[in-house]
This record gives C-alpha cells, structure tokens and sequence, in this order.
C-alpha cells in the first residue's frame, strides 16, 4: 500500500474513533510538535469553536502557549467579544483593510480556486494562461481539466467587478507569517480535514504535524469531526462564543462569498440581515456587495424563508 493510501486509511479510521482515543492522539501529536520546537509554538486562534477546544487542549498540557488571533475587522462582534475575554492573546491587524482589498485585487466568490482562476484571465496579458484557465488546455496541448474554469463560471471574466482569493492571504496569512517570524513561533491550528477544500489532500500527505513545508504547521485536530467538537464543548463544559446561539454554523469573515452559493435556506447574507443589520448595510452598501451577490445568483434579502430562523435568531436562542 503505498504511503497516501496508508494515510487516508488512518484518516478514514480516526474518524470513527471515540473523543477519548481521539483526544489521545491529539495530544500525542501536540506534544510532538511542542517538543520539536523547543515549546516555541502557539495556537492560531480564531475565536470560533474549532480553535477554542484546541486552544483548551494546549494550554491543558502547556499553559504559557500564547493565542494568536488577526483582528481583520470582518469578524462577528460576538467572535470578537469571546475572544476579549480569553487570557494570553496577541491581536494582530492586516496592513489592508478589507475595502481595500476588494479595490485593489477583487471580490471572494464561488471558492479560492475559481476566484485565482477568475482573476488570473481577467488580469492576464498571457494568451496562453487566458487559454489554459478558459479551456484546460496547456502549452503544450495536453488537456488539464483541473486548471481550468468551470463552464458555469466563465461569465465572471467580463463582470464589471473584479475577482480574487487575495483576501485570506492579505488580511490572515501575511499577518500570521509575519508574527510566526518576527517570534520565531510556530503554529497549531484548528482545522479538520473533514472542512473540505483542500484540506483532506494537506492531511494525506502530511499527517497532523507538517514539518517540511514553507510555513511548518500542526493540525492536531485534522481527524476529528463536528461532532467531535460539540461534544467536548459539552463534555467538558467549555465557553464558545454565542455566535453560534444566534442559527449560524459558520464564523468565518462576515462579508466573504466563498461558498454562498452553495448554503441552502437562509444563507449567511440573509442571516446577517436579521441578526446584523448594520453589518449587513455596510456590507451591501459601503462594500459594494450586491451586484456581486446578484452577479452570482445569492439572495441577500429576507423574503418570505425560515420564519422560525428568524424568531431565533431574535431570541437569541438555537
């Protein structure tokens, strides 16, 4: 068998693990990573429920692990607040504000790939990168289906609006990678394969603890499920932000569209409307936000959906 078959076996196993094997392992590969290290690490901490239980493990072993959390301002106020109130944080801010951002390299719609894709021919002086990124089709002829923008995206080229997968890399990556340099610190983050994109491919080839890689990172919660992390909330009686009390399942960046038009119901926008409304306007308004949303085919508005989602989310309660 060879070796990212071996891992994805792991990983399909780990799974199914109870949360105390689960919690065992990741332990395991949070001390590992610790000690490699010389305890010069500390946790990527986003304020949402993934990164606070792995930020309530970490610090259950090694209590001085500082949380690094990058104020974008396009968090939840409820995000910001929970985070406010946990001990031994370092804020970071992005040099660019988000306004900027979609000025200078474009909107976040349908997912990063589609986005770079997008931008790339909308930029590009390149006939062959245009024909690569319109047809999957290289150079040299051969035929990259994967390279290439799916056909139900194609009319994006010529919006009148600019598309990118900047953002995450300007406001999140570049602040992270800066701190992570300047300290010498190296991080732990709470992600899990189970999220998608590009992540169950990161963990078959590295496992939890990435060591050879241009940013060396930890993941020790890579096998773990939703599930998993509701359940030690619970179990272990863990404050979470309230965010999640309020029908959102995400705490992503406020204004992204990566990924809406992919929500059934009230998507994040709707939600946002009810819950943020002056969020939501400033979003719309100030940002520009709804002829892209139109452009794309996400709703935006409250009509006539999920009355009770709307009740509680008023109420304040799941």
């Amino acid at each position: 068998m060879e070796e990212k078959d071996q891992n994805l076996y792991r990983l399909q196993l780990r799974r199914e693990y109870p949360l105390s094997m689960k919690l065992h392992f990741t332990r395991l590969r949070i001390k590992q990573w610790y000690e490699y290290y010389e305890g010069l690490v500390y946790v990527s901490f986003s304020g949402g429920k993934d990164s606070t239980v792995l930020l309530d493990i970490v610090r259950s072993m090694y209590p001085d692990v500082p949380a690094v959390f990058c104020d974008t301002g396009l968090e939840y106020p409820e995000i910001r607040d929970f985070v406010k109130r946990i001990g031994n944080v370092v804020w970071l801010r992005p040099e660019m504000n988000f306004r900027k951002v979609l000025q200078h390299y474009g909107y976040p719609v349908v997912s990063k790939k589609m986005a770079q894709y997008i931008g790339e021919v909308q930029r590009t002086k390149s006939p062959s990168l245009r024909k690569l990124r319109l047809t999957g089709i290289k150079k040299n002829g051969d035929h990259s289906p994967m390279s290439a923008i799916s056909k139900k995206w194609h009319y994006l080229v010529d919006a009148d609006f600019k598309v990118s997968e900047k953002c995450c890399d300007v406001m999140k990556k570049k602040p992270l990678n800066k701190y992570s340099k300047e300290t010498g610190r190296v991080a732990y983050v709470g992600v899990m394969a189970s999220e998608g994109g590009n992540r169950e491919h990161n963990y078959i080839k590295y496992r939890c603890n990435a060591y050879e890689t241009k940013h060396p990172t930890s993941k020790p919660l890579a096998f773990w499920r939703e599930t998993d992390i509701w359940e030690y909330l619970h179990t272990f009686n863990l404050p979470y932000s309230k965010i999640y009390d309020m029908g959102y399942s995400r705490t992503g960046c406020m204004f992204c569209a990566f990924g809406a038009h992919l929500e059934k119901g009230p998507n994040r926008f709707q939600q946002m409307e009810i819950t943020h409304p002056k969020q939501w306007k400033y979003c719309m308004v100030n940002l520009g936000m709804k002829p892209v949303l139109d452009k794309i085919g996400v709703d935006y508005m409250v009509r006539q959906i999920d009355m009770p989602f709307m009740k509680r989310s008023q109420d304040g309660r799941t």
